[in-house]
């Protein structure tokens, strides 16, 4: 049984070899996560932590950290947004840490506001490959991990500059987004034998707000769709929020899975919600799914002698 789970995963690899950034179900609740633009959208300083453990009950199937804060910034009359963020990922033999700094600069157009931003930092990348060696698995009856001289055959990382670019457009009701992750396409060297080329990726996401007769509801549809142009995935995802306090939601993600999503406002700006993700594929064979945790602080600091303003976080 080890044998199968383990080729399973080999499998999953191998597909996401050429879609490496993390799967985040919570998307619409860390928009900056996956586009820059969106970087200082709210009025608020934004503190998001984003946790998941990926395909429970797999071998190595690993998990992803996320971290940014990022605030609006007014210089003059225009408005600019600014942030950090930190990733750590890990599944597979595989590892992928990074830290950017964002940029975006804002300006009124019709109704709402457009947004133009950017990532710019450091991707760390490696790959275990002495882990494998060691692991005991079969891939075919004439094949032999050891000696293969194309997989490393001890642990090995590199590091890259990674440049993301996006696009914002947001109005009271409703918002949408581009972005191009890894835009610079960096090579990362393992050493002189060895290098990952990290492939673009096009994230676009849009959603609005919509409120019920009983005004206490708000729908909030949504949608995220991921393209290196050779494989394309689609989150289609519905949230109803009661009072600006409490929220529950569902997304599909057609011939993947479907996710389970509820989450609260809980004191003076900060907010939590968590996520779970039930395969519907043949991966439910091996997997028992995967959870997520999402943790927000959002807060306005007033630079005077009054004391800081604390709201709850607002997201579209």
């Amino acid at each position: 049984m080890k044998k199968i789970l383990i080729g399973i995963f080999v499998f999953v690899s191998a597909t996401l070899f050429s879609q490496f950034d993390a799967q985040l179900s919570q998307y619409m609740l860390h928009n900056n996560a996956f586009n820059p633009a969106a970087a200082g959208e709210s009025d608020l300083i934004e503190i998001v932590g984003q946790h998941r453990v990926n395909m429970l009950g797999m071998p190595i199937a690993g998990s992803t950290t996320y971290f940014t804060i990022n605030s609006p910034l007014k210089i003059g009359t225009k408005k600019h947004g600014f942030g950090l963020s930190f990733l750590k990922d890990e599944f597979g033999w595989f590892s992928n840490q990074s830290m950017q700094i964002q940029y975006a600069y804002k300006t009124k157009l019709g109704d709402g506001r457009l947004s133009i931003g950017t990532n710019i930092g450091l991707a760390t990348i490696g790959f275990s490959g002495d882990s494998l060696i060691n692991d005991k698995i079969s891939i075919a009856e004439y094949h032999s991990l050891t000696g293969d001289d194309d997989i490393p055959q001890s642990k090995v990382s590199g590091n890259g500059l990674n440049v993301d670019l996006g696009i914002w457009y947001s109005t009271a009701k409703w918002y949408a987004g581009v972005s191009m992750l890894h835009l610079n396409e960096p090579t990362i060297k393992w050493g002189e034998m060895y290098e990952f080329n990290s492939q673009s990726l096009m994230q676009l996401t849009g959603g609005m707000n919509y409120t019920l007769e009983n005004k206490k509801y708000i729908l909030k549809p949504s949608f995220l769709v991921k393209s290196d142009f050779n494989i394309w995935q689609f989150d289609l995802s519905s949230r109803v929020e009661y009072d600006n306090k409490f929220w529950g939601g569902l997304t599909l993600r057609p011939f993947n899975s479907f996710v389970l999503m509820a989450g609260a406002t809980i004191n003076g700006g900060l907010a939590a919600s968590v996520s779970y993700d039930v395969p519907t594929n043949k991966m439910i064979m091996a997997s028992y799914g995967s959870f997520e945790l999402l943790v927000s602080y959002s807060f306005e600091y007033v630079f005077s002698k009054q004391s800081s303003k604390y709201k709850s976080i607002r997201y579209l």
